[in-house]
């Protein structure tokens, strides 16, 4: 039996269940990983890339009255954009890394000078607010490096250089 569709005639497809979407169409929302986890779009990615490379732009050329930053060559290593990209969160480390605290705290007193200077620089429709916090994947990085530089560490992961017995110390007690 065909149910009748009041609009124009035409028979309406029969209903499964009523539930869910139709049969090869997919739901709107983006597919998850199993763990749950999802990343930054690829529009946050491409927006956060624009505002890093400008935010260096300007920081080479212009001149920050803020005494804490006069002098310092600041990296920017990473911005990331929430998914309206009206906040940029931008990870900086300061070259050697050092003054981090205070110069993190400049970078954060001149947001306004930043963001008035962002604006023509990147073709978004806002200028994003602008966070700045100090990178430490750096610090971690370095800390990582000299684990692995252990000669412990080194023997556990069999990337050690073997010992010569003759040059072994336990042979000496002997």
């Amino acid at each position: 039996m065909k149910s009748k569709d009041t609009r124009g005639g035409r028979a309406a497809p029969p209903s499964r269940s009523g539930f869910g979407p139709r049969p090869g169409r997919g739901s709107s929302k983006p597919e998850h990983h199993k763990s749950g986890a999802v990343g930054p779009s690829q529009r946050q990615l491409r927006a956060g890339e624009l505002v890093r490379h400008a935010l260096a732009e300007i920081m080479l050329e212009a001149n920050v009255a803020d005494p804490a930053l006069s002098g310092v060559s600041v990296t920017v290593s990473e911005v990331r954009m929430s998914p309206d990209l009206r906040h940029a969160t931008c990870f900086v480390n300061p070259l050697g890394g050092v003054n981090a605290d205070e110069v993190v705290a400049g970078l954060n007193r001149a947001t306004r000078f930043f963001r008035g200077r962002l604006g023509p620089h990147v073709e978004l429709r806002f200028t994003p607010d602008l966070v700045f916090r100090h990178d430490e994947s750096f610090e971690t990085a370095a800390k990582m490096d000299a684990l692995f530089d252990r000669l412990n560490v080194q023997r556990d992961t069999g990337q050690a250089t073997p010992i010569d017995p003759e040059d072994d110390p336990k042979d000496d007690d002997a």
